[in-house]
């Protein structure tokens, strides 16, 4: 896919073959993004789930992890999930439906800011460690060390160097916090090029939604190739055994959430489980590691 920016804030980008513009301040979304975005990214499902499902579903989802934060309190055990993801991929949806009925005093959510000049000058991981779960907490990070990873190589906020070596010392990083017992789960949520330009659109011109989009948004729209390729070497080098990736396809927000809160529940043996609610993982939507959905 290769990408030239153009007058204005428009971009040029070539899909499949053919050259498209794409101008985030025109209110009319163009037929092309409207027409391909739900299956982009070869999506396996036509249509969104529907809401009655959804709703039913997600509500029965709710209940076991209000009985996974009575386990925590009651055990003193420690979980931490990490949402990453493409620019618009739905992290603040599915963690704000993994905590909405969850008590915000022992189910935090970390979305920190960019470092302050004293951040800068520390070990990298040290102020995401100052947010890991005490006894009894679950806590979400939106976003997470993995900056590293992806938004700081591609947009030059890290140098080569330091790329690598987060890449190389994050596996050993990660089994710090395993072994001390906190439950790890990391998650990438992945959307195809023209539902992330949709989504782009739409916060551009929603009077509730504009402040989503950030300037590093607006930056990032002829980066995808530099993010895929970011994205990609990551999962190759830090999933491992006991910190792996799970992939979920978020095209469709609803499946998304409801497949990232089961695979939290299935990996925790809280008191009370109901194996038959829970359900399974659609192993269309979710996949592990740096291959997740093998041909």
């Amino acid at each position: 896919m290769a990408e030239t920016d153009t007058p204005d804030r428009a971009v040029e980008i070539e899909v499949d073959g053919k050259l498209r513009t794409f101008d985030i301040d025109d209110p009319k979304l163009p037929d092309w993004v409207e027409d391909g975005a739900f299956g982009s990214d070869n999506y396996p499902y036509d249509k969104k789930l529907k809401r009655k499902h959804y709703e039913k579903t997600l509500e029965e989802l709710q209940v076991e992890l209000v009985k996974v934060q009575s386990w925590l309190g009651e055990t003193g055990t420690r979980v931490m999930a990490v949402f990453e993801g493409r620019d618009a991929a739905g992290k603040g949806g599915s963690i704000g439906a993994t905590r909405a009925y969850m008590n915000p005093r022992s189910a935090r959510i970390v979305a920190l800011p960019k470092p302050t000049e004293t951040e800068r000058g520390q070990w990298y991981y040290q102020r995401y460690v100052d947010h890991f779960p005490t006894s009894g907490e679950f806590v979400l990070f939106d976003r997470s060390w993995y900056n590293r990873a992806g938004v700081e190589p591609v947009m030059g906020f890290c140098t080569p160097d330091q790329h690598q070596h987060f890449l190389e010392e994050t596996p050993h990083f990660e089994r710090m916090p395993v072994k001390a017992g906190i439950h790890l789960f990391k998650f990438w949520l992945n959307i195809g090029r023209e539902m992330q330009l949709k989504r782009f659109h739409d916060r551009r011109h929603s009077r509730l939604k504009h402040w989503k989009l950030s300037p590093m948004d607006i930056a990032s729209l002829n980066k995808w190739d530099d993010y895929t390729e970011k994205r990609d070497l990551m999962l190759r080098t830090t999933h491992s055994d006991h910190a792996p990736w799970t992939v979920v396809r978020a095209n469709d927000k609803r499946r998304a959430r409801i497949n990232v809160i089961r695979t939290i529940l299935s990996g925790l043996p809280y008191t009370g489980k109901d194996e038959a609610v829970i359900g399974d993982i659609d192993d269309k939507i979710v996949g592990r590691g740096h291959d997740p959905f093998p041909n």
